[in-house]
């Protein structure tokens, strides 16, 4: 993807814990280390207060090590939060705000955001084949929500979800 390949190790473990727990930027920002226990993520929503538990992937697992390791070998302390700047610190809303889009300019990424993201969360659950309540169980979206997600903005142009369609109506087609 052009943007780990530019952006900072630390952009980059925001848009990996983007990618695979479908939260809002501001709850990622304020995400703990002490939030994530080695299997999964506990955060406490600040727009719904919904306590979610996301099951932790492994290419989000290897990015958090990395992230931990690249403190301890650089001698520096673990940070407070998981997306950090560069020197360790929280980052304020409007520094990652222009970190991140000089980074997306830097990659040639135009036309999304970093809340874009939580979509496209929802939508690469949806074709890996997630059901709608357990996206929701991720990403504490309410079920219509998902489904206007899914339904508006992104299952209309995914091939794959229709292509597993097709071969799910095969598998079942015996004949009678």
């Amino acid at each position: 993807m052009a943007f780990h390949a530019e952006a900072s190790p630390h952009l980059s473990l925001a848009l990996t814990l983007a990618l695979w727990t479908g939260q809002r930027q501001g709850d990622l920002l304020r995400l703990p280390w002490s939030a994530y226990n080695g299997d999964s993520i506990r955060l406490r929503q600040s727009k719904t207060k919904l306590a979610i538990e996301v099951p932790v992937g492994a290419p989000l697992r290897e990015a958090l090590q990395e992230a931990r390791d690249r403190y301890e070998a650089e001698g520096l302390p673990i940070p407070e939060t998981i997306p950090a700047t560069e020197r360790g610190s929280a980052w304020t809303e409007g520094g990652f705000r222009a970190s991140w889009r000089k980074a997306c300019i830097k990659a040639g990424v135009t036309g999304v955001t970093f809340h874009d993201l939580r979509g496209t969360a929802v939508t690469r659950l949806a074709v890996a084949g997630a059901t709608v309540p357990e996206i929701a169980t991720i990403t504490g979206h309410k079920l219509k929500e998902v489904g206007s997600i899914l339904d508006a903005h992104y299952m209309n142009r995914d091939r794959a979800l229709g292509e597993a369609a097709i071969r799910k109506l095969e598998a079942n087609d015996s004949p009678k």
